[in-house]
């Protein structure tokens, strides 16, 4: 079995873990003038970016399969960045689930949103790793293998990109305040933009395959669904939902999948 990069994952993971953390340290500090925690989603990708094209740039796999790799992700940071920029921060009040953290951290907020900053810093070196074990993988060129793993990011991306504008229309349109979408992909899925940002991950891991050591880069679509479905995804985002839209949005959780894109159930029969 081809031995574990040992060493190039001490190296590059030394100098990933410095970036992220600086440039976790220095959104921290933006922060605090700003009264707005959720730049941490803008600086979020491009610390993933970051930490990729470390490994990348020090991989020993071909020149053309980390470059296509590193457009990939390139494209992905960029657009999630701004689409939060635009969505979460420029113009905006600070977004409930921050809103609410803040409160639950009380006189302590801007110490524990450093420690919440540094934790997302963390997660960055990490999910990237994806990109380390392709970029480690020794089979030479670009193999139809990953010409296909190209085309289901860039489905992934399509899909999420809809259902991003879906949303914004549908919440730009003032006769929908206090509504719930449920147009377009947001029938089939509560949360398709979220389903689709996991596809992309998938896409990350299976870049690598079948060089052996790549399986370990399926922890990171494996956390990005834990945490989606789990922790910092779907339950904060749902919960606010239900507090803004009550019992218009308790009707489509229960019509409607939360994750997976399947066909919606007819509107539940009332209750007898």
């Amino acid at each position: 079995m081809t031995p574990f990069p040992v060493e190039q994952l001490l190296s590059s993971g030394s100098l990933a873990v410095l970036f992220c953390t600086v440039l976790m340290a220095l959104v921290w500090l933006l922060h605090l003038p700003l009264k707005n925690a959720a730049v941490v989603d803008v600086a979020w990708p491009l610390g993933i970016l970051g930490a990729a094209m470390i490994y990348l740039g020090q991989g020993t796999a071909a020149l053309e399969k980390r470059v296509l790799l590193g457009a990939m992700v390139t494209l992905w940071a960029l657009r999630l960045s701004l689409y939060l920029l635009v969505a979460r921060v420029w113009g905006k009040p600070e977004e409930g689930r921050y809103v609410k953290l803040r409160e639950e951290f009380g006189t302590n907020a801007a110490t524990r949103f450093f420690v919440f900053y540094q934790l997302q810093a963390a997660s960055c070196v990490v999910l990237a790793l994806p990109m380390f074990f392709a970029a480690h993988a020794p089979r030479e060129g670009l193999s139809t293998w990953e010409k296909s793993v190209a085309g289901l990011f860039l489905l992934s991306m399509c899909g999420e990109w809809m259902a991003d504008r879906q949303l914004s229309q549908f919440k730009d349109n003032a006769a929908n305040h206090g509504k719930v979408c449920r147009e377009g992909l947001w029938a089939w899925s509560r949360h398709p933009n979220y389903f689709f940002e996991w596809m992309i991950w998938m896409s990350f891991a299976l870049y690598g395959f079948p060089y052996p050591w790549a399986i370990l880069g399926l922890v990171a679509p494996a956390l990005i669904y834990y945490f989606v479905n789990f922790v910092t995804g779907i339950p904060p985002t749902e919960a606010q939902a239900l507090r803004s839209k009550g019992e218009a949005y308790r009707a489509y959780q229960q019509e409607v999948s939360a994750f997976f894109p399947l066909p919606p159930k007819a509107q539940a029969a009332k209750e007898e």
